[in-house]
């Protein structure tokens, strides 16, 4: 099978629509329709400070997606690359689209002179903490929100 990794175009709108909802149905949320069409209109315009996104295809057929953001840093002079989103359909996990998502996003980085890329994931996501070990050293921080 071959995995092939391609910036979001507009033209993927369904799929990636589908692969979303995948992603937030596993962290178990929803977000309203607005949120669907703003984001996507931001992943898709083109704009300096936006996010951006990449498809996972696997033999032609979209199966993963993943979305960052490069942002200035008070401890570098370079920017740093937030990899916010990543998801595989469940059934073909374990094929190395995961590992290729970070791996494109990694590229990127590189391609604009970025410090790192930095993620993070739910503490009890076991599967996909088993590849970030592999590739990535996990740090001691810890992430608090507080809503406004």
């Amino acid at each position: 099978m071959s995995v092939t990794i391609r910036p979001l175009q507009k033209s993927d709108e369904a799929d990636w629509r589908r692969l979303w909802t995948g992603y937030l149905t596993f962290y178990e949320t929803t977000v309203p329709e607005e949120v669907y069409q703003t984001t996507f209109a931001r992943l898709t315009s083109g704009g300096d400070h936006e996010y951006r996104g990449f498809i996972a295809e696997l033999d032609g057929k979209p199966v993963g997606l993943t979305h960052y953001l490069f942002h200035r840093h008070c401890w570098s002079i370079e920017n740093v690359c937030y990899l916010q989103d990543l998801f595989a359909d469940p059934d073909v996990r374990g094929q190395g689209i995961g590992r290729a998502l970070i791996e494109a996003v990694h590229t990127e980085a590189t391609k604009a002179g970025a410090h790192s890329v930095y993620w993070t994931t739910n503490e009890e996501n076991v599967t996909a903490r088993q590849l970030y070990d592999r590739i990535a050293k996990v740090t001691p921080f810890i992430k608090y929100v507080k809503m406004v």
